[in-house]
């Protein structure tokens, strides 16, 4: 034990001397810490440029969706508008639909009047006809009794002499 504590102390005095037997440690330490620092340093500058290329690549990538959001809204715009312009148009297209059902139907009530009221005068025209008919073949009947010699006779027995 006792020659632990002369070798102790003969360091101690080297040390306070200054003599060259005594090489200090922190030489080591102060490199290491210097070597420490230096990846350290690196490492930092390489974080903050992958971070500044994140950042980059990040307000690109917004940059484009904003871009791709305002496109998107403006066809949801056009689309809501057209969608708009159609249900205009298929809601004129079912009035007029009605409405040329409607002249439709009143068409054929007409035609089936027309039928029945051309029926009628067919029949009524017919009839004319027959009266029309019976009417001449009387009338050719007087005539011929009128022209008849026994007749002009009558006619000159009635009728003053001048």
């Amino acid at each position: 034990a006792q020659q632990g504590a002369s070798e102790d102390r003969r360091e101690l005095l080297a040390f306070l001397s200054g003599s060259s037997s005594y090489a200090p440690a922190s030489g080591e330490i102060v490199g290491i810490l210097k070597q420490m620092s230096d990846e350290m340093l690196a490492d930092y500058n390489s974080a903050t440029e992958a971070e500044m290329s994140a950042i980059k690549v990040f307000e690109e990538l917004m940059a484009a969706k904003k871009k791709e959001k305002q496109l998107a809204s403006e066809a949801i715009e056009k689309k809501t508008a057209r969608i708009a312009e159609l249900g205009i148009a298929l809601a004129e297209k079912a009035n007029d639909l009605e409405d040329t059902q409607e002249a439709l139907a009143a068409d054929k009530q007409f035609i089936a009047n027309m039928e029945e009221t051309c029926q009628k005068k067919k029949e009524e025209w017919e009839e004319r006809c027959k009266l029309r008919a019976e009417e001449l073949q009387a009338l050719a009947e007087t005539i011929k009794i009128l022209n008849d010699d026994d007749a002009l006779d009558l006619f000159k027995s009635t009728l003053p002499s001048p």
